[in-house]
């Protein structure tokens, strides 16, 4: 499988801007692996939308994938309400 090409909504930047350096540092690993493989075991793909959701630490990152273009588009990265309820799942990032 080829590298897909990362894309961002503007918004990202905002969601990001408050966030601790240390979990930045884990979100833009995240970001790196998905343009690896777009579609880990742990994604969710959200009900009635052409979106995926994965998991990382506290955050949640909400993506699509166009891959007729092999393009990954970064929608929103927010901070999950309850951490620490899933900490035994595997996560891919």
């Amino acid at each position: 499988m080829g590298k897909y090409k990362l894309v961002f909504e503007e918004s990202v930047a905002k969601d990001l801007r408050d966030s601790p350096k240390r979990d930045v540092a884990l979100i833009l690993n995240c970001f790196d692996a998905l343009s690896e493989d777009p579609r880990p075991p742990d994604r969710e793909r959200l009900s009635g939308q052409e979106r995926y959701r994965v998991r990382r630490g506290a955050y949640r990152i909400i993506y699509e994938i166009e891959d007729g273009v092999p393009m990954i588009v970064v929608v929103k990265v927010e901070r999950g309400r309850d951490v620490g309820l899933n900490s035994d799942r595997t996560q891919y990032c």
